[in-house]
């Protein structure tokens, strides 16, 4: 009996031995999923706003129609651009200048010809009224969208919104080339059948047909939290957001604000700053041993010599982006007086920011992109609205605050990023995880630059409609 009683008491310490850890370890489990789901993630306040002229009027009264809009035109608008391009003041540029020095004056005389006497802006007006224009007022000021659905959708297809936002100086009109692809991929190529968009595309308040603030301090969490107020209004509980430029600190910013709201967000371009002890040390072994700091092969031949890519590059192409964000009205003033000056300052931009060889090209490689037609169409949406001030305006709105918020708040929704190699900053997926949280998908693109829709539709709209698939499966 007593052997008996020892043995029991051994097996009886040993389930003890057993079952007390494996115990602990469940309700230490269950504790720390209590804890982790309780833990709320750090989201952008939503706030809210009032940008209109005057007081704003009493809850309840103020107008949430959706109203449709039409791009006009007429004889004593064209006659007033023609008149001012007649008096265009040529000035030599110096011998071999090519884009070095700006737009090369040589060749905008040939753009302002080709503006007077061939550039018909009432066809124009037609390109762009293709597709459903709306204004809706939303916080005091007047939102223009346009809003592009299939035209056949296969039964039991399901059709996901897709908000896509501009940016700086570009408008809705680099989306017109994408629309079609992702609202009907089969007519054109893409036999993605199992992923079809309907297409949502604001102007940003300020830029074209969408109304100026006339309050300070409208920035991009102030368009964020529009561009969702904009959503919710047309119905859509959950959408996806697509940004590059602008649109993508916007787009990021929604995704920051109201991530419930957002299935995914899929950019062209990401914003991280170098800030840090560990991002430095990185750089500097990066150009010797990359793997050991994360990047890949693609990314040290993006990104090095990294003091000519990174600084002395970048240096030279953001000389626009001080004057905007200190004293935007002064420089503002001139361009929205003439036409040429417009049409230079905005232009200038789809040379480098496309290729940067294009910088030693008389022509800036304009029309080996694009076309003079496609050009014109977007300076002429700053000239007709008078917009060019208030976009301007933009960059001193966002860069007079604290911008560290952007990078501090993590974005937790499922992300994709088309990484163009053209593109002005190169940021490596290992840089890019320190805000974005849950990348799905980083594609190096094999061509293209900044302005990715414009130039690179098919390219773009592929690894869009990859990330989605990704998403959808998850």
């Amino acid at each position: 009996e007593s052997i008996m009683s020892r043995i029991r008491s051994f097996d009886y310490s040993q389930k003890n031995a057993v079952l007390v850890p494996v115990a602990a370890l469940g309700v230490g489990g269950m504790l720390l999923y209590w804890l982790r789901s309780g833990r709320k993630i750090e989201t952008i306040d939503v706030g809210d706003g009032w940008w209109g002229a005057g007081e704003r009027p009493p809850k309840g009264k103020e107008d949430t129609s959706i109203r449709p809009f039409k791009i006009e035109t007429s004889d004593k608008e064209i006659e007033d651009l023609h008149q001012r391009l007649d008096r265009f003041r040529f000035t030599p540029p110096v011998e071999g200048a090519a884009f070095h020095y700006g737009f090369n004056s040589s060749y905008l005389r040939k753009v302002v010809a080709y503006w007077r006497n061939q550039f018909d802006w009432r066809k124009q007006v037609e390109v762009l009224n293709k597709y459903p224009h709306f204004h809706t007022t939303i916080e005091g000021i007047d939102i223009h969208f346009i809003h592009v659905k299939p035209s056949y959708v296969p039964h039991g297809q399901a059709v996901r919104p897709l908000l896509m936002v501009h940016g700086w100086p570009g408008s809705f009109y680099e989306f017109y080339k994408i629309i079609p692809l992702l609202t009907e991929p089969a007519k054109h190529g893409l036999n993605e059948g199992d992923v079809v968009f309907e297409v949502i595309c604001p102007s940003i308040p300020g830029y074209g047909f969408s109304e100026a603030p006339h309050q300070k301090e409208f920035d991009s969490i102030a368009t964020a939290r529009i561009f969702h107020k904009l959503m919710n209004r047309l119905g859509f509980k959950e959408y996806y957001l697509q940004g590059g430029d602008w649109g993508s600190r916007i787009t990021t910013n929604m995704a920051q604000m109201l991530p419930q709201s957002v299935k995914g967000l899929h950019l062209n371009v990401v914003f991280i700053t170098i800030d840090s002890l560990g991002k430095v040390i990185g750089t500097m072994l990066g150009a010797y041993v990359p793997w050991l700091v994360g990047y890949s092969r693609e990314d040290a031949r993006r990104l090095y010599p990294f003091i000519q890519k990174n600084i002395y590059d970048v240096l030279r192409e953001t000389g626009y982006l001080h004057i905007q964000a200190t004293k935007p009205d002064t420089a503002g003033c001139g361009l929205n007086d003439s036409p040429v000056g417009l049409a230079a300052y905005i232009m200038e931009k789809f040379s480098t920011w496309t290729d940067k060889s294009f910088l030693h090209k008389d022509d800036g490689g304009l029309e080996s992109k694009y076309s003079l037609d496609e050009l014109l169409t977007n300076v002429m949406i700053y000239w007709v609205t008078s917009s060019i001030v208030s976009s301007m305006r933009y960059y001193k709105e966002n860069f007079s605050k604290d911008t560290r918020i952007h990078n501090r708040v993590g974005v937790y929704v499922p992300t994709g990023i088309a990484a163009f190699p053209q593109e002005i900053v190169h940021i490596p997926r290992v840089w890019a995880k320190d805000v974005y949280k849950n990348i799905i998908t980083y594609t190096y693109m094999p061509r293209g630059g900044h302005f990715a829709a414009f130039e690179e539709p098919k390219l773009l709209a592929q690894d869009i409609m990859q990330f989605v698939r990704k998403v959808e499966r998850l």
